[in-house]
């Protein structure tokens, strides 16, 4: 089945641009993880979960390699932008999809505020004599001009941003390894993956939740279905390729930071920039100012670029099936690209993000309501292939229409549970929230309505 005819037989027309191939798919949800993520939240991450920051990643992984699997089977169902508003709506049924959505909302609009505002205050440390605000204003008009240029730019872009970042951590890498073996911070040992002393599930659970951060974007890979050159297949396979090697390189990376750490009161002191003084303690001053910089343009320019890519296609797809405002539906004839949705979230960013850098936990506060809405959202897709599948399809693939989902959706019930409560309280004000749109909706006699034909692929 080609492409634009599976694209065609739920009723749309091939409005984007196909030309996304698997590697530029890889890359994309490499830059969206961003490889060097875990610099910009070590110190929360290892404070967290008690000297154990590669554990709270390992698990994190799990937890992710079965909501990826989740996405390679509904993405194959329906090859469609929008993700798991999709999935849940087409694979549960059309209210429930836009619930789903309403929450994946939540953690797309804010990414890109709390990557800009990460990024805004590693510059003003870097450069005081311009403000954070001025700093994430700067961000969001390089991105803008970007991504309203196509998305063949953007993707081009984000392989020379990850051979820079790669460049960073190997560099981080080599001066870490040669410090221990030179004699500072703890030496080699298990710890930062597992210490008997500190450990319990709880406090695990409780890292996960704030570590789960630097996997968000793999799953911005389906949000390019409609855009790639391979079809469902190909976004599928990405995913896990994608997840996988960010894993790899995050665990590497928490557990030689970990053991550098000469003395933990040193992380409660440092705060936010625990990483950067890590990397100073191993190789002097240079290498914080390399690593901060790092941080800033690849969570100001990489990361928030591939973000705001994501975030414009949910709110097309949305639009498109007239669940938000119909101006967020306009196409660029000329670039192929969602131009009022990406505007949108421009305009969204710096609000959002200059409101929190008024805030002394601004960024805190956003990562933890980034991830709420992630992981909700990723427990109903695992529902979907149940249903989709198991219920409505009949299969008798057993693991990866029942066990596997089950299974992942078990993880992320316990991250959320052990989650911030202020995060809690605003998420279940947010999907409130969204219960009272979709009562709107009908009774102004819009209720959400998707199409479902028959041959869509069970």
């Amino acid at each position: 089945m080609q492409p634009q005819e599976t694209i065609e037989q739920f009723g749309y027309r091939q409005e984007l641009r196909r030309g996304v191939g698997f590697v530029d798919l890889v890359f994309y949800g490499l830059m969206f993880m961003v490889p060097i993520a875990p610099f910009a939240i070590f110190g929360m991450v290892y404070s967290k979960s008690g000297g154990m920051p590669a554990l709270a990643y390992l698990v994190g992984v799990v937890a992710m390699l079965f909501t990826a699997a989740s996405y390679a089977q509904m993405v194959k169902a329906f090859p469609l932008s929008g993700s798991v508003y999709n999935y849940a709506g087409r694979g549960i049924a059309p209210p429930v999809g836009f619930l789903t959505g309403w929450a994946i909302l939540l953690d797309y609009i804010l990414v890109p505020c709390l990557l800009y505002l990460i990024a805004s205050i590693a510059m003003n440390a870097i450069a005081p004599g311009i403000p954070v605000l001025g700093w994430l204003v700067v961000f969001v008009v390089i991105n803008t001009v970007i991504n309203l240029r196509g998305i063949k730019m953007t993707v081009q872009l984000t392989k020379i941003m990850i051979v820079a970042e790669l460049v960073v951590l190997v560099l981080f890498l080599l001066v870490g390894v040669w410090a221990l073996a030179s004699g500072k911070g703890q030496g080699f040992n298990l710890n930062a993956l597992f210490n008997p002393d500190t450990f319990s599930w709880p406090l695990i659970f409780g890292a996960v939740s704030i570590a789960v951060l630097s996997f968000l974007g793999f799953d911005g890979i389906s949000m390019l279905a409609e855009e790639s050159s391979g079809g469902s297949a190909e976004v599928g396979r990405a995913m896990r390729i994608a997840l996988v090697l960010a894993a790899v390189l995050f665990v590497t990376q928490v557990w030689v930071a970990a053991l550098l750490v000469p003395d933990p009161a040193m992380i409660a002191r440092a705060g936010d920039t625990a990483f950067y003084e890590v990397a100073a303690y191993a190789g002097g001053d240079w290498l914080r100012h390399v690593t901060t910089a790092a941080t800033a343009v690849s969570w100001g320019v990489g990361n928030t670029m591939v973000a705001q890519v994501s975030v414009s296609r949910l709110l097309y797809a949305m639009a498109r099936d007239r669940q938000l405002p119909s101006f967020l539906a306009r196409v660029s004839v000329k670039r192929s690209v969602p131009t009022n949705a990406t505007l949108l979230v421009a305009a969204t960013s710096i609000a959002i993000g200059g409101w929190m850098s008024l805030r002394e936990d601004g960024a805190g506060l956003l990562t933890s309501l980034v991830n709420m809405g992630a992981l909700i959202s990723f427990a109903v897709l695992h529902l979907s292939v149940i249903v989709h599948y198991l219920i409505r399809g009949r299969s008798s693939n057993l693991w990866a229409h029942l066990l596997a989902p089950l299974i992942g959706m078990a993880v992320l019930v316990f991250v959320v549970f052990y989650s911030d409560f202020n995060a809690q309280l605003v998420m279940m004000v947010w999907l409130g929230l969204g219960l009272v749109v979709l009562g709107v909706l009908y009774a102004l006699g819009r209720r959400p309505t998707l199409p479902y034909p028959v041959a869509a692929e069970k």
